[in-house]
C-alpha cells in the first residue's frame, strides 16, 4: 500500500463485517445483484479462468450465482477470501481470511479476480487495484463493482440536515464512494489496460427510514470513517433525521426511497497480444469526412 491517507478504521469494519455475518442472508440483496450481474458478464466472455479469486466474498454470493451459471464451467479453483472470518464460517470451498489492502497472493497466479461491493472500504483503492492487476496473470481479466457516488443520499441530506439544525455543527455519517466518471480512469492509474466502467442505480422503497438503517447494520455497510464523531448518534438527532427524510423524500403512497448506486468496472492484466489504440494521425478516414462535417478549429466559436 502507498501513503495514502487513512479514511477507514479496518479494525472496526472487520468487526462491524463479523457482527452482520449470521444474518447476513436476509439483507444481502445488493451483494446478490451485484454477484448475478458479474456473472453474466463472464458467460459472454470466450475464455477459461483457472484460477479465480472472489474478494471480499462475504456470504458467496458470487459463488451461488455461478452454480446456476454457464460461466461455471469456465472456472477452476475458486478461491473465496473476506476480511471477516466469520463471513467465511460455515460453507465449503477453499476460504481464505484476508485483507484486500494486503492481498496474500503472488505476482502472476491468477487468472480471474472478482470483487463485488467490499473494496469500496480500502483506504487506498489504487493501491488495492495495483495489487490484484500484479495477482493477475497477463491477459488476466478483473470484475468489480463498488458503490458509487449516488448511493445513501437521501440519508446523507438528512443526517447533516439534522444534526446541524439541533447541534450547531455536522460530521460525516455516511462514507464518501467513488465517481461512475473516475471508475475508468482509477483503472487505468493501477495498469488495467481496456478499462470499462457502467452504473447500475438501484432504488429500494422502505415503509420508513429506520428500516433502512437495520438493512445498513445487517449487511455490516454502517461508517466506519476514521474521522467520524466519537458520540454515539443521539436519539434527538436520529429522531430529526428520520422525519427530515420522509418530509423530503416520500412518495405518494408514504414509502421513502433509499438510493444505491452500483458502480461495475473491467479490466484486464496488460498483454501483447490485446488490441491497441490507434496511433494519432493513423486513421485511413479523417473524421470529419467520415461525418460530412466541417472541422473547426478548438479556439472558434459558434457565432450569433
Amino acid at each position: 500500500m502507498t501513503n495514502a491517507p487513512l479514511l477507514f478504521d479496518r479494525a472496526l469494519l472487520r468487526a462491524r463485517l463479523d457482527r452482520a455475518a449470521p444474518g447476513f442472508d436476509a439483507a444481502g440483496f445488493l451483494k446478490a445483484r451485484a454477484a448475478e450481474d458479474a456473472v453474466l458478464r463472464l458467460e459472454a466472455i470466450l475464455r477459461e479462468f483457472p484460477v479465480a479469486v472472489d474478494l471480499g466474498s462475504r456470504n458467496g454470493a458470487f459463488s451461488k450465482a455461478l452454480e446456476s451459471s454457464d460461466a461455471r464451467a469456465k472456472i477452476g479453483l475458486l478461491i473465496q477470501t473476506d476480511l471477516s472470518e466469520g463471513m467465511l464460517s460455515g460453507r465449503e470451498g477453499v476460504r481464505v481470511v484476508a485483507d484486500e489492502e494486503r492481498l496474500p497472493f503472488g505476482d502472476e497466479t491468477l487468472d480471474l479476480a472478482v470483487s463485488t461491493l467490499a473494496l469500496h472500504w480500502t483506504n487506498d483503492l489504487v493501491g488495492a487495484l495495483i495489487q490484484i492487476r500484479r495477482a493477475l496473470k497477463p491477459d488476466g481479466l478483473f470484475v468489480g463493482a463498488l458503490f458509487g457516488g449516488a448511493t445513501l443520499t437521501e440519508l446523507r441530506q438528512a443526517l447533516l440536515a439534522a444534526e446541524d439544525e439541533i447541534t450547531g455543527g455536522a460530521f460525516p455519517r455516511v462514507s464518501p464512494f467513488a465517481d461512475t466518471v473516475d471508475a475508468a480512469g482509477l483503472l487505468q492509474r493501477a495498469g488495467f489496460a481496456l478499462p470499462v466502467a457502467d452504473k447500475d442505480r438501484v432504488k429500494v422503497r422502505y415503509a420508513h427510514p429506520i428500516a433502512l438503517l437495520k438493512d445498513l447494520r445487517a449487511m455490516g455497510e454502517t461508517s466506519v470513517l476514521i474521522d467520524r464523531s466519537r458520540k454515539p448518534l443521539g436519539r434527538r438527532v436520529l429522531l430529526r433525521a428520520m422525519e427530515i427524510y420522509q418530509q423530503r423524500f416520500a412518495e405518494p403512497d408514504g414509502r421513502v426511497p433509499a438510493t444505491f448506486e452500483i458502480i461495475t468496472v473491467t479490466g484486464w492484466a496488460p498483454h501483447e497480444r490485446q488490441q491497441k489504440p490507434l496511433r494519432p494521425g493513423s486513421a485511413k478516414m479523417r473524421l470529419a469526412d467520415a461525418l460530412g462535417s466541417v472541422e473547426q478549429s478548438a479556439g472558434d466559436k459558434a457565432g450569433g
